[in-house]
């Protein structure tokens, strides 16, 4: 099991960007993704990582990317190392298991926000005005209710430290076009039917999630992360119950201990405890083996 916090930093490859999450680095032909141990809360990176994230992660992509070929094509060429160009091979023991081999797109300005449930920020509009992105909701719903069907609501796509606003799909349509933000909004509510019905025969609910597309030429295509913990509110289904927070497998925790602490989600982001990181990893890696009924050695 990986204790430690692996230095994600590779002299030698020409770094493209650095995420919240994940480091992008430009091999010419292609891209090399790296899951990096780090995690962040309301779109703050924490001071500490959380060890062998970066692995869970990876792994969650690897896996859904392969069940959505069916619906959509998705930018991985590879995650097995031995198939990397010459100038990765010495890095190949840190970038095992973390890290995809991707072709290049160009990325849509958006992100692309599907809600089953009603929950986050999506229940924090629902109580102003019973909408979430403009779209409006039936009457009486509690917190953490299934809708009655779901809903697509992007969202913008902001750096590191800022904060994504949620958006309608106007403004979805006036960043995108009216033709692509349809073709998103049909995909995406597509992919996350398809992972909620698999991931409940698993015991788990997907609350919501969040995708990224890119352009390669005229072709859309999934990109980045799929139906991860970092990217979705996973809840366990044998305990869930409408009417308030859910336990959850996700990083909804860690968002927890930072509202009971009353941080004014600004950075600098404050030090966190170790037992935080440790069930943090913890619930990670469970939903991770939960879900693929596979045990990881992370």
């Amino acid at each position: 099991m990986e204790q430690a916090v692996i230095d994600t930093n590779f002299p030698g490859l020409n770094l493209l960007k650095k995420g919240k999450v994940r480091d992008v680095y430009d091999l010419g032909d292609s891209l090399l993704m790296v899951a990096t141990d780090r995690i962040s809360a309301f779109d703050v990176i924490m001071p500490e990582p959380v060890p062998g994230k970066g692995r869970v992660l990876n792994q969650f992509s690897m896996f859904w990317f392969e069940i959505m070929e069916s619906i959509i094509d998705n930018h991985l060429i590879s995650g097995d190392v031995n198939t990397y160009p010459e100038s990765c091979r010495q890095y190949s023991e840190i970038l095992k298991g973390r890290s995809m081999l991707v072709q290049k797109t160009k990325p849509l300005p958006i992100e692309c926000v599907v809600r089953g449930y009603i929950s986050g920020s999506g229940w924090n509009s629902y109580k102003k005005d019973k909408t979430v992105c403009g779209l409006p909701l039936p009457q009486g719903l509690k917190e953490s209710d299934r809708l009655p069907e779901p809903i697509f609501t992007p969202s913008t796509k902001e750096e590191a430290g800022l904060h994504d606003i949620n958006i309608d799909f106007e403004e979805a349509v006036k960043r995108v076009g009216k033709r692509l933000a349809e073709k998103v909004r049909d995909i995406s509510l597509a992919v996350y039917k398809k992972g909620v019905e698999l991931a409940a025969q698993k015991g788990i609910i997907i609350a919501d999630t969040k995708f990224e597309f890119g352009l390669m030429g005229d072709k859309l295509i999934l990109i980045d992360e799929v139906l991860t913990p970092d990217s979705s509110r996973f809840w366990p289904l044998d305990e869930y119950k409408p009417g308030g927070p859910q336990k959850s497998y996700d990083k909804q925790y860690l968002r927890d201990y930072l509202v009971s602490i009353k941080w004014n989600k600004k950075p600098p982001a404050p030090s966190i405890p170790e037992n935080v990181i440790i069930n943090t990893r913890n619930k990670y890696i469970e939903a991770l083996n939960l879900l693929t009924g596979r045990s990881y050695d992370i």
